[in-house]
């Protein structure tokens, strides 16, 4: 009879090891575990509480999964978006994704809520998420259109690489996205936003003057997208 509360402590545990293939191990374990012995939610729960802020995310991976997500397992998921591996913070956006699917409206409005005020890592990856979600309420939109005006170019690259996933949004930001192409202080910015007015669906013209009418010389970061760009709008053409 001991050996399940030993596993079940030595699976929790586990979720503060350094070694990031051991802490997915245990994960799958817990939440595999968890329809058996309904004690693995409570003692994750209390594993969770005990850990500091930065290492609370193993912990609101399980839970989020093997039911309802509380205030502190959001924010602790929310917390590992701010993580400097991309691999744990990409893991939580697949789940964030997967729980606003399921669980509808409260997830979209914190990660929106994420978009305006978090970090700005934190802002880039909830735009990511917003994507992968879908223009699914006004909430989303609003948070993507206001990205593009982020004061982190990192943010302003998520939110125009997530323009085709926003039409409505692209169709009225072309001059945004011009504006951005012809000036923005950052080559990422205005690469992102040669591919992004392409894929705008806005008058073709207009946006191919936009982009022949833009520095084809310098940064070759930004003169590749715009020759990729004018690539697209010949094949649409065609």
């Amino acid at each position: 009879m001991a050996g399940k509360p030993d596993r079940l402590a030595r699976l929790v545990a586990a979720l503060d090891h350094p070694d990031k293939k051991i802490i997915r191990e245990a994960v799958d374990a817990l939440v595999a575990l968890a329809p058996s012995q309904p004690e693995v939610g409570g003692e994750v729960e209390a594993a969770l509480m005990r850990a500091p802020v930065y290492k609370r995310w193993p912990m609101a991976y399980v839970l989020a999964q093997i039911g309802p997500p509380s205030d502190a397992c959001f924010a602790a998921l929310e917390g590992g978006l701010d993580a400097p591996d991309p691999d744990i913070r990409w893991a939580i956006v697949v789940l964030f994704a997967r729980l606003a699917r399921e669980s509808g409206g409260a997830t979209r409005e914190r990660l929106a809520s994420l978009a305006r005020s978090g970090t700005a890592t934190q802002r880039r990856m909830a735009i990511y998420t917003l994507r992968d979600i879908g223009p699914a309420d006004a909430l989303a939109h609003e948070a993507v259109r206001g990205a593009l005006a982020d004061t982190d170019p990192l943010v302003r690259v998520a939110a125009l690489t997530s323009l085709k996933v926003f039409p409505e949004i692209a169709r009225t930001a072309v001059g945004d996205m011009q504006r951005m192409l012809e000036s923005d202080d950052d080559a990422r910015v205005r690469a992102a936003a040669a591919v992004a007015l392409a894929q705008s669906g806005a008058p073709m013209a207009e946006i191919r003057g936009a982009l022949e009418g833009s520095a084809m010389t310098g940064d070759p970061t930004v003169v590749r997208a715009v020759r990729a760009a004018l690539e697209m709008l010949g094949k649409k053409a065609t």
